[in-house]
């Protein structure tokens, strides 16, 4: 049971819409869908394991009706049905994980999971790059390969893995591609071959009027800057997006670094410096954060520590040289099992023991980017450490606290206006989260999202970094339009205006709104 939901962030339409829908509207919609789709209502046995997305925090929001789009041809069915009774269309490409709720509606949900076809095309070879990392062969630019918008990145890394392809995507398996591409797409590869959005070569968008277009630098390009980090449901519904691969034969350096929450301060001072040091470096992929997890006090203080994980495109003496400062850090069993932890690995390895999911149940997050000039200072650590000791708790394992993700490399070699996604000139990616149980109650959930504010807080004060991660969305940012897009901010809404000048496709922090 799903019982501790927050008020919903996300400002889903009215219910009374929804009940001015005839049935006999319903069944116009379910006649036209081809076979390969399903239309599912409230009642239906398949309704229920499809309304609920990922973050139960929004399970409360039911939509009017899910079709589940098993051919792209459905999609446009839909959107054109919708548009035609008053319902909003809102497309979920993965399970449901938006952190502010924006794939849940009381409208028509339009599940893409079935969409979920995985093809590639190789290049010729005179069009390849092939260069040497350590023990890693890399040919750049090797194909194409073109996957459904319900395909999520459980599916496509095992898939690309079998054939020695690669295409830089998230750690989450769980995670849809469309709605990581759509608002940029950050991993532990990012810096070598670029974000997910940069990898993108095309995508076919089913626009609020039912038309359909394939955007791409040649055609439509304007809609084409604009899916590469201007977040998911806005412009249309993506139904395909192609990607350039590349090819691979080797094994890839990965390292695991724990410690006790007391060795906070000079793991993050280690790790903020090795960012900047490394920010150049293509090579060198870096997570960094501080967690804990528990029921009382005395747990949360005991699971509390600090982390660091990622993967190196190189020779294990040139990781184990960068990562020296941090290796030096901790007791003599902790730096004993963080030197243990360095070792190679085959990239299909490297990405099961670097996966890890969202939080699970409910959760919330807030986000910053972090630049050279506004980096932690001890005392923020500090700050941030003490509060990780007043969480509230809960029964989630996934419990509470900040990731850095480490920019630098190919991504920050892109212009900030040559895609919508503008955190070009970042060192980090800040994320702190929050998580609670389905069964904890009211209460608890209120806590820790009161939690949550004080911990960004206890860090940022009133003056935090002016920019923020779109894929991370926190519904309750105000000037979320600077901080998601800044500069690229105007033309979004040119876009939007030219591609859906109504807002058919709107939520609390869509474009144009």
């Amino acid at each position: 049971m799903v019982g501790s939901q927050s008020p919903p962030a996300a400002a889903a339409p009215s219910t009374e819409t929804a009940e001015r829908v005839s049935q006999r509207d319903w069944e116009l919609l379910a006649r036209a869908l081809s076979p390969r789709s399903t239309l599912y209502r409230p009642g239906d046995s398949g309704y229920p394991p499809l309304a609920l997305p990922f973050n139960h925090r929004y399970a409360g929001i039911r939509p009017a009706g899910i079709v589940a789009c098993g051919a792209a041809g459905d999609v446009r069915t839909s959107v054109r049905w919708a548009r035609s009774v008053g319902l909003p269309a809102v497309p979920r490409s993965g399970l449901g994980h938006n952190y502010a709720g924006y794939s849940a509606t009381t409208g028509l949900l339009l599940n893409m999971a079935r969409l979920n076809g995985i093809d590639s095309t190789p290049l010729p070879g005179a069009r390849s790059r092939t260069r040497t990392y350590g023990r890693m062969r890399v040919v750049h630019d090797a194909g194409t390969v073109t996957v459904g918008a319900g395909v999520t990145n459980g599916d496509l890394h095992p898939m690309l893995e079998d054939r020695g392809m690669f295409v830089p995507t998230g750690r989450c398996p769980t995670v849809g591609v469309a709605g990581l591409v759509l608002g940029g797409g950050i991993g532990f590869s990012d810096k070598m071959f670029g974000l997910t959005c940069d990898r993108l070569v095309s995508t076919t968008v089913v626009l609020a009027d039912g038309s359909v277009v394939k955007a791409s630098e040649d055609a439509h390009p304007d809609l084409f800057w604009g899916c590469r980090g201007g977040a998911g449901n806005n412009f249309g519904v993506n139904t395909s997006f192609t990607f350039q691969y590349e090819q691979f034969q080797g094994d890839v350096g990965v390292y695991e670094l724990r410690w006790s929450l007391d060795s906070a301060l000079p793991v993050m001072a280690a790790a903020q410096r090795i960012a900047v040091n490394t920010l150049d470096d293509k090579r060198f992929h870096l997570r960094v954060g501080m967690g804990t997890h528990g029921l009382t006090r005395d747990e949360i203080r005991a699971n509390a520590g600090v982390n660091a994980i990622g993967q190196f495109y190189g020779h294990l003496d040139e990781l184990r040289d960068i990562l020296a400062p941090l290796l030096a850090i901790g007791t003599a069993e902790e730096r004993a099992r963080n030197k243990a932890s360095v070792r190679e690995v085959t990239p299909g390895e490297a990405s099961v023991l670097l996966s890890a999911t969202t939080p699970v149940q409910q959760f919330g997050a807030k986000s910053a980017v972090l630049t050279a000039r506004r980096l932690l200072t001890d005392e923020q650590v500090a700050a941030a450490a003490e509060q990780l000791l007043e969480w509230p708790g809960s029964d989630n394992e996934d419990g509470a606290g900040f990731a850095m993700f480490a920019l630098g490399g190919e991504i920050n070699q892109v212009p900030p206006d040559a895609t919508a996604f503008v955190h070009r000139n970042g060192v980090f990616i800040l994320a702190a989260e929050t998580s609670w149980a389905d069964y904890d109650p009211p209460s608890v959930a209120t806590a820790n999202l009161d939690w949550l504010r004080e911990f960004y807080f206890a860090i940022f004060g009133d003056k935090p970094p002016p920019q923020s991660y779109q894929n991370f969305p926190d519904p309750t940012l105000k000037d979320w339009r600077r901080a998601y897009y800044g500069a690229n901010y105007d033309r979004l809404v040119r876009v939007n205006q030219k591609y859906d000048p109504t807002n058919f496709f709107s939520y609390p922090q869509a474009i144009g709104t």
